[in-house]
């Protein structure tokens, strides 16, 4: 097999191996959207005070409970899910 078909092949394979991610982030985003997320608290609430919020090992690998698979939550973001911890 030459270089050019090697190359072409890992490049194919490497752009289908993509399409589950991108697929996954336009999904996230419509949820986003549609919970009226923001990455700014809203009258004190944020999601870092919130049962569905999942901390991370960092600070911008945030998960909530809501926007599955989403690592990208802003502990001081809100969205309409909002519910404080007890």
């Amino acid at each position: 097999m030459n270089k050019f078909r090697r190359d072409a092949l890992k490049m194919g394979a490497a752009a289908l191996a993509m399409i589950p991610v991108i697929a996954l982030a336009a999904k996230n985003d419509g949820v986003r959207k549609s919970m009226q997320y923001q990455d700014t608290p809203k009258d004190g609430k944020k999601c870092s005070a919130c049962t569905q919020f999942v901390a991370g090992k960092s600070a911008k690998e945030n998960g909530c409970k809501v926007f599955p698979n989403d690592t990208e939550v802003a502990a001081d973001g809100w969205c309409i899910a909002f519910a404080a911890k007890a």
